[in-house]
């Protein structure tokens, strides 16, 4: 085995098509504005309003959301337009369950909000991982380089140990200040056999 013991995946963008994003754009779209304006906006919105840490309510999010953007649609209508586009990745499942079933420990380290838990419900992802972080329940996001402190100290690991996938270089760079080395996701089959690759074996 490598000298990495614990594998760390980003949810959107990496074990799943990246649903806040495409789902923020086609708001934009539907509302007849910019889809790219409208989701740097939702992203930042995301943070400020504290919704991904769990300071507010996903109501709150979306009261502040049409009170930028004008736009007239319900609660339910727009985190619709998200939660639907977050397709679960299966080569990067199977990769996992190949990951687990070698002894490597693996877990999601994501800034996601009360809507992980809603699409476990539906898709049952959380049983491939031995831990799940979440910003809304940690109280922490990945734009504070603490977290990756929090997360290997919670595992009982060295940070040397640990690999990080995200689909952001900024992740990645906070987690390499706390020693964690990160791979970049931009397409998954590169991704997995750059992972291949790097651990030495094969990962179905």
């Amino acid at each position: 085995m490598s000298r990495y013991s614990t594998i760390l995946f980003d949810f959107g963008g990496v074990l799943a098509e990246e649903g806040f994003r495409e789902g923020l754009k086609e708001i934009g779209r539907r509302f007849g504005l910019d889809p790219e304006e409208i989701y740097n906006l939702g992203k930042d919105l995301v943070y400020a309003c504290g919704y991904v840490v769990g300071g507010v309510g996903e109501a709150c999010f979306w009261d502040e959301f049409r009170c930028r953007t004008k736009i007239s649609a319900t609660d339910e209508e727009l985190r619709r337009e998200i939660l639907s586009r977050f397709s679960l990745r299966d080569e990067m499942l199977t990769a996992v369950a190949g990951l687990r079933k070698r002894g490597y420990r693996v877990a999601i380290l994501s800034d996601q909000t009360n809507w992980l838990d809603e699409l476990n419900k539906k898709y049952g992802f959380f049983s491939y991982f031995d831990e799940i972080f979440n910003s809304f329940h940690h109280g922490r996001s990945k734009k504070d380089p603490q977290v990756f402190a929090d997360v290997v100290e919670k595992l009982g690991i060295r940070p040397e140990e640990a690999l990080f996938l995200d689909d952001d270089r900024q992740n990645l760079e906070r987690a390499k200040s706390k020693k964690i080395e990160g791979l970049l996701v931009v397409e998954s089959s590169s991704a997995l056999s750059k992972l291949s690759e790097i651990l030495g074996e094969e990962l179905t």
